[in-house]
């Protein structure tokens, strides 16, 4: 019997799922663990992996289309199996997706971000392929939001090349495709949005980006925390020398063994070692009607906020550094650069962004000095984190040049008092003056 590969649930909340990229095509052998695609969920986007020996018989569901989990992807012919056969049995429906796949509610797929057959429709001929063929019926490799792009912007997707992962044509490609005039189609944008003029005079381009899973997502979930969850926020100032000194001579020594600290690793290790004096800060609201409660956790897992690149759909992932306040440095390093690395590759799995505790989203590296932060529930606290900026101090009556650090930190009001917040920002404040109590 052909094996059929659904769209898999790859995260507690995911409903539906986009093929991002196929990493194989009809005819292919595949074996037992080699990746099939990648898939972006409301969350992340991560590897499909195989789980059977074949050879891939048919793939009827094209790179860039967003579909219901339990929706068949792809079908394998097994051995012994004659993949035109199965092919052919799909095709006369067979092996067809589940009746809740072919039903699929429109607002799963729109039309603008349906993928784009070559050869069919509108167009008469069959547009070059990105490698410079032309033939039919071929299929053009392009993400929801390039396709988007270039429906409103009347941009043919078959004149481009992709500059993404296996050619892919994503966002850059089609606005360096309108800037440098390349061949379109007749078309009028379904939305107008007035340009800009810059100093220099030229114009923005006006547009509507199609919201990704994961962007859709995290706008629910923001817009859900703001509006369910009693935030408010409170700030202080860290004198960062002691610790910028302590972190230059501990890579210095470090160097040889490949490891590097970063500032980040500080915070992760202080925010944890701080729970322990105040546990309601590692706690979450229990919200049963009537039975309303505190639930004070026993782990310490500290969720570090993650930035996607664009070209991977953007967005934030929150991966999690488990029982972090039983952790070392080195160890804190090390699992926060292998969890970004992954993160920014191929996903995260669903394991390694749950159950975190506690939220530290930090944006020193891009140079912004102060923020606040919306909490990620069932988190009751997240910890803003801007740069280290040298600035005028007085230090023993003396004016002085020091390095400051400001970190804010967003409450659940149910949980944590003002009080209570501003305690334990003042124990991570001395723990980050006193750094060398980090160490032990």
């Amino acid at each position: 019997m052909p094996v059929k590969i659904e769209m898999p649930r790859l995260s507690d909340t995911m409903q539906a799922g986009t093929v991002v990229k196929w990493n194989v095509k009809e005819g292919d052998k595949v074996k037992s663990g080699q990746a099939l695609a990648d898939i972006e969920t409301d969350k992340a986007t991560m590897e499909l992996p195989c789980y059977d020996d074949g050879v891939v018989a048919a793939v009827p569901v094209p790179a860039g289309q967003n579909v219901p989990i339990g929706t068949v992807i792809l079908v394998l012919a097994q051995p012994g199996e004659d993949p035109a056969a199965v092919k052919a049995q799909l095709a006369s429906g067979g092996a067809t997706a589940p009746a809740k796949a072919a039903a699929a509610p429109a607002k799963v797929a729109a039309p603008a971000a349906a993928p784009v057959a070559v050869g069919t429709g509108a167009s008469s001929h069959a547009p070059a392929h990105a490698n410079g063929h032309s033939h039919a019926p071929s299929r053009v490799f392009a993400s929801p939001l390039a396709r988007k792009i270039a429906a409103d912007s009347g941009v043919d997707l078959g004149a481009l090349q992709g500059s993404g992962p296996s050619g892919r044509i994503i966002r850059r490609d089609v606005e360096a495709a309108l800037a440098g005039g390349a061949p379109a189609a007749v078309a009028t944008p379904t939305t107008y949005v007035a340009p800009q003029l810059s100093p220099s005079g030229t114009k923005l381009a006006g547009k509507v980006v199609t919201l990704s899973n994961m962007r859709r997502v995290i706008a629910t979930r923001l817009v859900e925390s703001k509006t369910t969850v009693p935030h408010y926020q409170v700030s202080v100032d860290v004198d960062m020398d002691a610790l910028i000194k302590l972190r230059g001579d501990l890579n210095e020594q470090l160097a040889s063994q490949g490891v590097k600290l970063s500032v980040n690793d500080f915070i992760v290790r202080a925010c944890a070692l701080a729970m322990h004096q105040h546990p309601y800060v590692n706690s979450r609201w229990v919200p049963t009607p009537g039975q309303e409660a505190i639930e004070l956790l026993a782990d310490v897992n500290i969720g570090v906020a993650i930035s996607l690149p664009e070209d991977r759909g953007g967005g934030l992932v929150v991966a999690t550094l488990r029982n972090a306040d039983q952790t070392g440095l080195r160890q804190i390093s090390s699992q926060s650069k292998a969890l970004a690395d992954k993160a920014r590759a191929k996903g995260l799995s669903p394991q390694e962004m749950s159950d975190s505790t506690f939220t530290i989203s930090n944006l020193g590296m891009f140079g912004v000095s102060h923020f606040t932060a919306i909490i990620n529930p069932p988190n009751a606290a997240i910890l803003a984190v801007g740069a280290a900026i040298q600035k005028p101090v007085v230090r023993n009556g003396q004016l002085a040049v020091g390095h400051v650090m400001s970190m804010t930190m967003s409450s659940d009001h149910r949980i944590i008092d003002g009080a209570m917040a501003a305690a334990y920002l003042a124990t991570v404040k001395g723990l980050l003056e006193k750094p060398a109590t980090l160490l032990v």
